[in-house]
């Protein structure tokens, strides 16, 4: 197969960064010449299947290029142990087509269609070696353009006999995200007793606070639904939803024109799949505007603690601004740690455990998520005497004398 070296770090990217998808998916093709398409990625018990069935194929290709062999052309799985052998196997020689390769699962080629016009094919393969595949279609004949409608479906069967379409390490996630349901449901309660019980310290902070944990918990009930259905039916619905909310006006006005845009690729990263041109750009947008939403939910924390320092010079309110200062402080480290595991070490944990194992980093991220509201609630939390804002005059000095030293850093 015709591969330029240039072309084989897409292909590792789009294995890397695809999601494990599970549902029953029909698109079509129009004129492609990818060399290889990628279209599900997916973890197969000892019960795993997979249905592919195409129809309206035809194939176009130049006047210069030879008249393309059927069997050129066709449907495989790869796992990932084996395209780094495949990767080898095409750079040793770039003319190499993978349909040959003893590395992958050779589901059926073009030489297996029905005679024209109809053109169609529909066969269901059981996978009887569990592991976690990448579904592909190659094209090994040069200067050939492929037109067809492809319907995928991936599934385990659970000991009745059901289908379960969800991969192999995603099938817990709505229970999962059912417990994390009543952990908030649970904090919802608490936060409620607190605020009632210190009445003349509540402000309307805290009661926005109050519907940020009902937001949570419905976030998470909805995702718990959404997981269900596609386990149980194959079939997703649209569902925008963010778990991430601000406090500060300036702030929404910013960063909720970002996150519809986000929620838009990552419906799009979802419900299309690689398959899809586009599918590494639209990851990109995605990564690049959630960079921009951390860094704008750090900027205002910063903001707010110069502000409060460049104030402390002037409003004799010594000991009461070094206390938000400290208060503050501790509000933007927790925020980084937060932002660090949540983008980084539960990456980190998607990519290196097992396929088995991928719920994980799902319940780490929410486990994440739930100390973080715990911390900044606790902080925040209403009291009718805040320990921070006692004054006295021994404190006022000592608080100068603190608001003095330039080393009152973050």
């Amino acid at each position: 197969m015709s591969k330029p070296p240039h072309l084989l770090l897409p292909l590792v990217l789009l294995v890397l960064l695809s999601l494990t998808t599970a549902e029953i998916k029909t698109l079509s093709i129009t004129s492609d010449s990818r060399a290889m398409i990628l279209f599900e990625k997916f973890g197969f018990t000892p019960t795993g299947h997979v249905t592919v069935s195409v129809h309206s194929v035809s194939v176009d290709y130049s006047l210069n290029a030879p008249n393309p062999v059927s069997s050129r052309l066709g449907f495989f799985l790869l796992s990932e142990e084996s395209l780094l052998q495949v990767i080898l196997e095409i750079q040793e020689n770039p003319y190499f087509c993978v349909l040959d390769s003893h590395y992958i699962l050779s589901l059926f080629t073009f030489h297996d269609l029905s005679p024209p016009p109809l053109s169609s094919f529909n066969q269901s393969y059981a996978v009887t070696a569990p592991n976690e595949y990448s579904l592909f279609f190659a094209n090994c004949a040069p200067e050939t353009r492929v037109s067809m409608s492809v319907k995928t479906e991936v599934y385990n069967l659970d000991r009745d006999g059901s289908k379960d379409y969800l991969s192999a390490g995603l099938t817990q996630l709505p229970a999962l995200f059912t417990l994390y349901f009543l952990a908030y449901a649970g904090f919802s309660g608490l936060w409620i007793y607190v605020c009632y019980n210190n009445k003349r310290s509540v402000h309307r902070i805290h009661l926005l606070m109050s519907w940020l944990l009902l937001m949570k918990a419905l976030n998470l009930i909805c995702a718990a639904e959404y997981k269900h259905y596609v386990k149980v039916t194959g079939t997703p619905h649209v569902l925008i939803a963010t778990g991430r909310s601000f406090l500060q006006e300036k702030v929404l006005m910013a960063v909720i024109p970002l996150q519809v845009l986000a929620n838009i690729a990552s419906v799009v990263i979802g419900e299309t799949g690689p398959f899809i041109k586009d599918w590494v750009t639209w990851n990109q947008v995605f990564l690049l505007i959630d960079i921009i939403c951390c860094g704008a939910i750090i900027f205002p924390i910063v903001w707010s603690i110069r502000s409060l320092r460049e104030n402390s010079k002037t409003d004799g309110k010594a000991a009461r601004n070094l206390a938000k200062l400290q208060l503050f402080r501790q509000f933007y480290i927790v925020v980084i740690g937060y932002l660090f595991f949540t983008r980084f070490a539960v990456f980190a944990l998607k990519t290196m455990t097992a396929y088995k194992y991928q719920w994980v980093s799902n319940a780490a991220e929410e486990t994440a998520s739930l100390v973080f509201y715990v911390a900044i609630f606790y902080m925040f939390r209403p009291v009718e005497k805040n320990e921070y804002f006692v004054l006295d005059e021994e404190e006022e000095e000592a608080a100068e004398l603190a608001l003095r030293d330039e080393e009152f850093v973050l």
